[in-house]
């Protein structure tokens, strides 16, 4: 309950000049502010107020998830009655989330306000709930560890299943079964089992497919527990590897190794991406790591900042950011590891690196 009303206070610390107040509908940033997670829902800011809207399906829920906050329940749309309570209350000047608000429902909501304020109300803003999301609280760290470990063991028992002849399909059952049973709330997202040939796909979702009699297998997943998404990819080898195989897959763990050694608070993202980037540059293996470095983890797999060339942003102690070089050899093989490193003053701290990533071949 108190870090939600410390993040709400923050939030209207933070408010772009010029607004007197805010209107917030992404469900993860509704989430973040409120603890509230029905699929239903805005949250109003004015002066020291602060509403959460939804709808007759989340009553008791919203009661017992919300924090500190007036909760509203009704049955028009949550952010039109949002906006209407926000031009009540006699703001004039609202910023919100562009990215998150479709022109449709734009054009509903500016319809709705009285005609005096209707051209100048909304004020849009990128990231303002987003940017604060990046760094991470000490209730929200507690929580990603426990997520990062419940991945690392579920690495552990898949490794005991996979076998020559079971799909991909499978593998992928079983682990997220075992999540399940576990205690997770759900996978981040779909799991990815890439085997054989096929490992040089660097999204190859899980298929029918069977892992070979010998080659590689690439698995990234993570599970949402207790809200928050742990993602980390490990590759291993069935049968006995080449000799470029094991070369190649420990160039991309140097890679990767550089990279979390330059993670640190005040690191800009592009220098990240760079350590890694320049080694398997020097591999003659560059032109095949076709994706950034990492990005941001937290309420959603996929957050600020994004660790990639080009980008400038300086990481924050606080940040949990992913590490995941990875090189993908058309019609042959590919391969990517992927932790999950929290940024810190000192350096990084690995928040999965109870998992081996060292060579196994199984």
């Amino acid at each position: 309950m108190f870090e939600a009303i410390r993040r709400r206070k923050a939030l209207r610390a933070a408010v772009v000049q010029g607004a007197d107040s805010l209107l917030v509908t992404d469900a993860s940033s509704v989430q973040y502010l409120t603890g509230f997670t029905g699929s239903s829902a805005a949250v109003a800011l004015v002066g020291r107020r602060a509403v959460l809207f939804t709808d007759g399906r989340y009553i008791t829920q919203a009661k017992q998830e919300s924090a500190g906050i007036r909760v509203s329940i009704g049955s028009q749309s949550t952010a039109l009655r949002a906006v209407e309570w926000l031009a009540g209350c006699g703001a004039t000047r609202c910023a919100y989330n562009s990215e998150d608000v479709s022109v449709a429902t734009f054009e509903r909501l500016r319809k709705a306000l009285p005609a005096p304020i209707r051209r100048s109300f909304f004020l849009s803003t990128e990231g303002l709930v987003s940017r604060l999301r990046e760094v991470k609280d000490a209730d929200e760290m507690d929580r990603m560890r426990r997520a990062a470990a419940l991945g690392c063991a579920l690495f552990e028992h898949v490794l005991g299943y996979m076998a020559p002849g079971i799909t991909e399909a499978e593998v992928a059952a079983q682990l997220e079964f075992q999540a399940r049973m576990a205690g997770a709330d759900a996978m981040s997202f779909e799991t990815i089992v890439a085997s054989g040939k096929r490992s040089a796909l660097p999204h190859g979702r899980a298929t029918s497919a069977k892992l070979p009699k010998r080659g590689f297998v690439t698995l990234d997943f993570g599970v949402v527990l207790d809200g928050y998404c742990s993602d980390m990819t490990r590759t291993v080898h069935i049968g006995k590897a080449s000799q470029r195989e094991f070369d190649v897959y420990h160039s991309v763990l140097e890679a990767q190794e550089a990279a979390i050694a330059a993670v640190r608070a005040g690191a800009e993202c592009l220098a990240v991406d760079e350590a890694a980037r320049s080694l398997l540059k020097e591999d003659g293996l560059d032109e095949y790591f076709t994706h950034s470095t990492g990005h941001g983890v937290g309420l959603e797999i996929h957050e600020g900042p994004r660790v990639a060339a080009k980008q400038t942003q300086k990481l924050e102690a606080g940040m949990v950011i992913t590490i995941e070089p990875g090189v993908y050899l058309p019609d042959q093989f590919g391969m990517r590891i992927e932790d999950m490193v929290l940024v810190t003053d000192e350096g990084g701290e690995v928040l999965t690196s109870a998992s081996p990533k060292s060579w196994i071949e199984l």
